[in-house]
């Protein structure tokens, strides 16, 4: 607890780390840096790339930290640099002399020269090793038994038994695995680089006459940021003059632009259309709506999921074991059964090498990287691997009614009228409820709009809400009235048959209906209704076709709106009428009844049932803290799609992870069994154990791949 009190009290900074590839590396490269004179506590984050330090270090000396991995280190909200190509790296170009090396001592062994061939492999071990041995050496001095400890006891022990092409080939694949490797990380990476490169390192701000192009660390809440047409635009803000469309796809994955004008929110990272705007600065650049996202990626790939916790029990025990059976099998069979000593040894190597579980370790946290950074590029932000695998294994989702299945706002879906035109119903409704701050009224004045009814030029007078019932005004002289049906029955008693079959026909539809007239007689109804979203019934049916067992609304609504909506998104339960409490209660029933269990809502108004359920997933996550902090999972642009897609990626990552952990289990046990009668050479162990590890983490990239 101290400790913590201590630290809150230090400034943590956060860099990138390019050249990261093991989270034996990682874990080590966070010793080193603990170790550093001026470090109280550090942190690594292998899924990230990133380093977080509490305390005072300089690149220079974080870089000699990781100098064993050849790390380089960069600043957090540094653009990232981009590396030599392949051929051009130096590590990489020691390789390439290695190969030839080795060719030629291939063809001197060929022409017999025994002398020759042993000076080209020796020093095609020592040009394409020299880096490995430097590490293997240090550790087994340490008696840290990593990847490159027990690669290079291998090396060594196959040069001292006279094996020295196996030697060198053991050198040259493992150096071209390594960078195969790095590469394939890097790739996983990228999708959260690429998030980082979306909003602009610079700003055009009014200041005063002028404009200024500024960094936008240097732009304060409350500065006019200038956007011009085409350009990105660099932090959050209320747009204050012009009109344009905006592509949101940085933020919430979908690719068609949203029409912005003034009063309209706009985020960094977006990419402006052909309008000018003059945009308001909300947020800093550190606490914009992609910065968040960004940082909520990275926690989340560093959180372990529980797959990761248990191989990572699993390979403690595991690497100290397949020490001991190398050395068992070098030195019984020779002792106990007059073996040759040479023999056994060269198994033991073998066995050595094969026992490596680096493709064991990377199974989980590569597959999880990939999976919730393409999930981020799409819209979707999952809060970490343990939600992840979660969301694999969905058996039950609850959907809210209102704002979730429906639209969130109501709209007029019939107009009856009793007596005059259609069109001057709509008027005065329109003209009166302008005035009025209601949903049904908004409702009402949208339809009145685009029908074209003249309602702007509508006098109106003495307007007055009737608490609970409606409103009243005067127009030409006349006391008009709207409102429920029951304002109307106190002052003219019953209501004509016709219009009370209406009411009654509207109310099973799950409508609201409102009558408009005077005092003494009705001149129509208007219906309205929150309109279920058009993709909420293909959701749902997706989910079925996924294999969520269970699909059902809980609504605070009434019964009639409830089941008319129900019906309509196609769920399998409706359960209407239901207080905070009751909602909670149906989560557990749920979990209890089907298992693991998803309840979708707005992140704030369903926050306890949020909570109760295995998963909770907040709709409309763009420019919503509140979504953003207290849901399992976003769904960014609002759009009930990505919840089949976000099913289907933690289902498909289940499956990765499962086929990462048998083929890294796999190919070892086939490998030792084939070690036994001698089978397994020493290049073929490197084959194998390099062969899994990138099999592993080619198979977790196929995640990238994976689409609504």
């Amino acid at each position: 607890m101290g400790n913590e009190q201590t630290l809150d009290r230090l400034e943590a900074k956060t860099y990138r780390v390019q050249g990261l590839t093991c989270t034996n590396c990682a874990a080590k490269f966070e010793q080193n840096v603990k170790s550093l004179p001026g470090v109280k506590e550090a942190k690594v984050n292998f899924g990230a790339a990133k380093l977080t330090v509490w305390g005072e270090a300089t690149i220079d000396e974080l870089e000699q930290a990781g100098a064993f991995e050849r790390l380089k280190i960069r600043e957090e909200r540094e653009r990232t640099v981009q590396r030599e190509p392949f051929w051009k790296r130096k590590e990489n170009r020691n390789v390439f002399a290695s190969v030839a090396l080795l060719l030629f001592g291939v063809a001197a062994d060929a022409a017999d020269k025994g002398m020759l061939a042993i000076a080209m492999y020796l020093a095609a071990i020592v040009i394409g090793g020299y880096s490995l041995f430097w590490t293997g050496l240090r550790n087994l001095a340490r008696w840290q038994f990593d990847m490159k400890t027990l690669m290079t006891i291998a090396i060594l022990g196959a040069a001292a038994i006279g094996e020295w092409q196996e030697g060198a080939v053991v050198v040259i694949l493992f150096a071209i695995s390594e960078a195969l490797e790095s590469y394939s990380m890097d790739r996983a990476r990228r999708s959260i680089a690429s998030l980082m490169e979306m909003a602009p390192a610079a700003a055009t701000i009014r200041r005063g006459a002028e404009e200024v192009t500024v960094p936008v660390e240097d732009v304060r809440v409350g500065d006019v940021m200038i956007v011009k047409p085409g350009g990105k635009i660099a932090l959050d803000g209320i747009v204050i003059s012009g009109a344009s469309t905006v592509n949101e796809a940085a933020i919430t994955g979908e690719s068609l632009p949203v029409e912005k004008a003034v009063g309209d929110a706009v985020f960094a990272g977006t990419l402006n259309g052909e309008g000018f705007l003059e945009v308001e600065v909300t947020k800093r650049a550190d606490e914009t709506t992609l910065a968040k996202m960004i940082d909520l990626v990275e926690e989340a790939q560093a959180e372990r999921a529980p797959s990761q916790a248990f191989v990572d029990r699993f390979a403690r025990y595991y690497t100290p074991f397949i020490i001991v059976t190398a050395l068992l099998i070098a030195i019984v069979p020779p002792l106990v059964m007059g073996g040759e000593w040479l023999d056994w040894i060269y198994r033991g190597l073998a066995v050595l090498v094969i026992g490596c579980p680096c493709a064991l370790v990377i199974s989980t946290p590569v597959a999880i990287v990939t999976a919730i950074g393409n999930a981020a590029r799409r819209g979707v932000l999952i809060k970490g691997g343990v939600h992840l695998e979660q969301i694999g294994r969905l058996r039950a989702v609850a959907f809210d009614k209102t704002g979730t299945l429906t639209k969130g706002k109501p709209a007029v879906t019939d107009v009856v009228v009793y007596e005059g035109t259609r069109e001057q119903l709509l008027a005065i409704a329109a003209a009166i409820e302008k005035r009025s701050q209601h949903p049904l009224a908004s409702a009402i004045v949208r339809r009145a709009e685009e029908e074209g009814a003249p309602f702007l030029d509508v006098a109106v007078e003495e307007f007055q809400s009737l608490t609970g019932q409606g409103v009243k005004a005067v127009i030409a002289g006349n006391t008009y009235y709207i409102g429920s049906p029951a304002l109307f029955t106190s002052w003219i008693g019953k209501l004509p048959d016709e219009a009370e079959k209406q009411i009654s026909a509207f109310r099973d539809e799950g409508k609201t209906v409102m009558a408009v007239g005077t005092a003494d007689r009705l001149l129509g109804l208007v219906a309205a209704a929150d309109q279920l979203r058009l993709s909420a019934p293909e959701t749902v049916a997706a989910l079925r076709r996924l294999g969520v067992a269970e699909v059902v609304m809980v609504t605070g609504d009434h019964e009639q709106t409830a089941q008319a909506i129900g019906r309509q998104a196609g769920v399998s339960d409706i359960r209407a009428e239901l207080l905070p409490e009751q909602k909670l209660a149906a989560i557990r029933e749920l979990k209890e009844r089907c298992g693991m269990t998803a309840m979708v809502g707005d992140g704030v108004n369903d926050a306890p049932a949020l909570a109760a359920a295995d998963i909770g997933v907040a709709m409309g996550g763009a420019g919503t803290d509140a979504a953003l902090e207290t849901a399992d999972v976003v769904l960014m642009a609002d759009d009930l799609r990505q919840l089949p897609y976000t099913v289907h990626l933690g289902r498909r990552t289940l499956a990765v992870i499962r086929q990462n952990i048998a083929v890294a289990l796999g190919l070892k046990v086939l490998a030792l069994v084939a070690a036994v009668p001698g089978w397994l050479t020493l290049w073929l162990a490197v084959f194998a154990d390099m062969g899994a590890t990138l099999l592993v983490t080619f198979n977790s990239m196929r995640l990238l791949r994976v689409k609504e």
